[in-house]
């Protein structure tokens, strides 16, 4: 009999282990937005959508926010725009700091937003860096959809060429 018992907890923990329900693990750890948001002009990705502003050409600076066709939903405004390091900004509920001064009215389902070198750093002063170098800050954008679904993108980087 002392030689069963000993055996006892081992055929418990086989037990216990083989009737757990496995979860499933898909890999991934953030939560992905029903409708996605592209930058389709992005030049690359580091990691995050990069698009260039040129200093020989003017230094304008276009940034093409879309949603697939097939989602049905159209961007109603793009409600809020902020420069910043972080996505602190974009997340306040302030209605002051921004880059833009008021919502944005859209109706579609692309928008490109412009502005240039110029405005950037009269916004955020500082300076301008040389040719193939990345603004210090980034371009964050809060975005009202049609159904009144609220979308954060990727903060979009710029980079300045020659």
């Amino acid at each position: 009999m002392k030689k069963y018992i000993k055996f006892l907890p081992l055929l418990i923990l086989i037990i216990t282990t083989l009737s757990c329900k496995k979860e499933a693990f898909n890999g991934l750890s953030d939560v992905r937005p029903t409708v996605p948001v592209t930058v389709t002009n992005a030049i690359d990705f580091r990691p995050e959508p990069t698009v260039s502003s040129s200093l020989s050409s003017g230094g304008n600076i276009q940034i093409t926010l879309a949603i697939p066709a097939s989602s049905g939903r159209k961007i109603k405004e793009i409600t809020k725009v902020a420069t910043s390091t972080s996505y602190t900004a974009i997340q306040s509920t302030g209605t002051t700091g921004f880059y833009t001064a008021a919502p944005i009215a859209v109706g579609d389902i692309t928008y490109t937003f412009t502005s240039s070198l110029a405005e950037y750093k009269a916004k955020n002063g500082g300076t301008i860096p040389p040719a193939n170098n990345e603004l210090g800050r980034r371009f964050y954008f809060l975005i009202t959809l049609d159904d009144g679904s609220i979308v954060i993108p990727e903060s979009v980087r710029v980079l300045v060429v020659n």
